[in-house]
C-alpha cells in the first residue's frame, strides 16, 4: 500500500485524525481508483470532493463540451473554460485543487462495444449520466465487472442517490426493470433543473464512494434516498434484489452488453437524421420564406416561461402537453412550422399532427435556439 507523503500527512490531517479513516485509511484512499461517468452537473460535486478527499485516481468519462448553459451547475468548469472539451477542463480544475490526484482522461462516449474496457481498471464506479441508454448501459457493466456503482439523478427539484450492482444489493435494474418510454421523461435542457440541487446529490454519491472505499458506515446498498428540494425533505425506499432480475438475477438471461438506445427506444442517429430531412425546415429556410411573405403558421410547444424568455415574431404558443386539447386551433391547410427550444418537443408534435392528418406540417430544426444562432442574434438563448 502506498504511504503517504509529509505533504499529504499535512493535507490530509483531519481525516487522519478520525477513528473512521486514520493512516491506513488515507492510504487506502490513495490507492483507490473510481471513475465518473460523466462531468456534467452530478460529475462536478463528484471529482472535486473525491480529488480533494485525497482518491488516487479518478477517471473522467465525457465527450461533450463546455457551454455556458452548464455553468449554473456544473461547477468544475468556470466562463473561460466555455468551448473546451469537458473531460479537460475538469482535469485542470482537480490538478489545481489536489496535484496528487491522477487523472485520467477517458475523451469518449462509453458505449457497449468500450465500456467494458474502460470500467474495468476502476474499483468503483459513480454514474453521473443524464440519460437512460447510458444508465443501464453502466448499470450492466458493473454487474458483469463486480464493480459498485454510486448511482445518482436530478430532474428540477428532485434528485435520488444509491448504491447498486453490490454483491449484498440489488442492481438497478432491479428497481427499474424497464425503461420509461421516450419522452415520457424529459432531460435537463428540455425541464430544467435547480443548479444546486446536483450538488447536494452529487455530494450523497461521493460520500457513498468514500464509505465503500474506506468498508466504513451504512451505505445506500439496498436503499434508495428520493430528495425534494423545495420541501426540503429526504425520504428513503428498501430496493430489494430482485432474484429473477436478467442481469443479477439466479438466472440472468442477459450476459453480455447488449444496444442500449435500442432497448430504451431511442432511434439510432442515423434514423433521426433520416425523419428530420424529410419533415424538418432549417432556420435560414424559414427566414427566408417569412421575407418573402410566405404564409406560414409558427407554432411554439415550448411551456410559457420559455416563451416569456424570448419568442419568434408572429409565433403563437400552445404548449405540448396542451396540445391535443388545442389542435382545433390549427387550420390544416396552412404551412405549419412547429418549434420548441432545441427541436426535441417538436418533433414530437409534429410526429402527433401528421398521425392525425396534418400534412403540411415540419418541425424547426434546432428550434429557436438554431434561430437565435443561424438567423437572429437580438433572441437570447438559454
Amino acid at each position: 500500500m502506498a504511504e503517504l507523503t509529509r505533504d499529504e500527512i499535512l493535507r490530509y490531517s483531519r481525516h487522519l485524525i478520525m477513528p473512521e479513516v486514520g493512516l491506513r485509511g488515507q492510504e487506502k484512499l490513495k490507492d483507490a481508483r473510481v471513475l465518473c461517468i460523466g462531468t456534467g452537473g452530478l460529475g462536478s460535486p463528484l471529482g472535486l470532493y473525491l480529488a480533494a478527499a485525497g482518491v488516487g485516481t479518478l477517471g473522467l468519462v465525457d465527450f461533450d463540451v463546455v457551454d455556458e448553459s452548464n455553468l449554473h451547475r456544473q461547477i468544475i468548469h468556470g466562463t473561460s473554460d466555455v468551448g473546451k472539451r469537458k473531460v479537460l477542463s475538469a482535469q485542470e480544475t482537480l490538478a489545481d485543487i489536489n496535484p496528487n490526484v491522477e487523472v485520467v482522461v477517458h475523451e469518449q462516449r462509453l458505449t457497449s462495444e468500450n465500456a467494458l474496457d474502460i470500467m474495468r481498471d476502476y474499483d468503483v464506479v459513480a454514474d453521473g449520466t443524464d440519460n437512460f441508454p447510458t444508465r443501464y448501459l453502466v448499470n450492466d457493466a458493473c454487474v458483469m465487472l463486480g464493480r459498485p456503482n454510486a448511482y445518482g439523478s436530478i430532474f428540477r427539484f428532485e434528485g435520488q442517490a444509491s448504491v447498486f450492482c453490490h454483491p449484498d444489493g440489488p442492481c438497478y435494474r432491479c428497481l427499474y426493470p424497464e425503461p420509461p418510454p421516450p419522452g415520457l421523461v424529459p432531460s435537463c435542457a428540455e425541464g430544467g433543473v435547480l443548479g444546486i440541487l446536483p450538488g447536494v446529490v452529487g455530494l450523497i454519491q461521493a460520500t457513498e464512494v468514500i464509505k465503500l472505499l474506506l468498508g466504513v458506515g451504512e451505505t445506500l446498498v439496498g436503499r434508495l434516498v428520493l430528495y425534494d428540494a423545495l420541501s426540503m425533505r429526504f425520504r428513503e425506499m428498501r430496493v430489494r434484489k430482485d432474484p429473477g432480475c436478467p442481469v443479477c438475477g439466479e438466472s440472468p438471461s442477459v450476459t453480455e452488453l447488449i444496444d442500449y438506445e435500442q432497448f430504451c427506444g431511442v432511434p439510432g442517429l442515423e434514423e433521426q437524421q433520416n425523419v428530420a430531412a424529410e419533415f424538418e425546415i432549417g432556420a435560414p429556410e424559414l427566414a427566408a420564406r417569412l421575407e418573402e411573405g410566405d404564409d406560414v403558421f409558427i407554432l411554439d410547444v415550448r411551456n410559457p416561461d420559455e416563451y416569456a424568455i424570448c419568442r419568434i415574431d408572429g409565433s403563437e404558443l400552445i404548449p405540448l402537453n396542451e396540445l391535443l386539447e388545442g389542435v382545433h386551433q390549427l387550420d390544416s391547410a396552412r404551412d405549419i412550422v412547429v418549434h420548441c427550444h432545441t427541436g426535441i418537443r417538436s418533433a414530437q408534435a409534429v410526429n402527433f399532427l401528421r398521425s392525425i392528418g396534418f400534412s403540411k406540417v415540419k418541425n424547426l430544426r434546432g428550434g429557436i435556439d438554431a434561430w437565435a444562432d443561424e438567423v437572429d442574434e437580438n433572441v437570447p438563448r438559454y
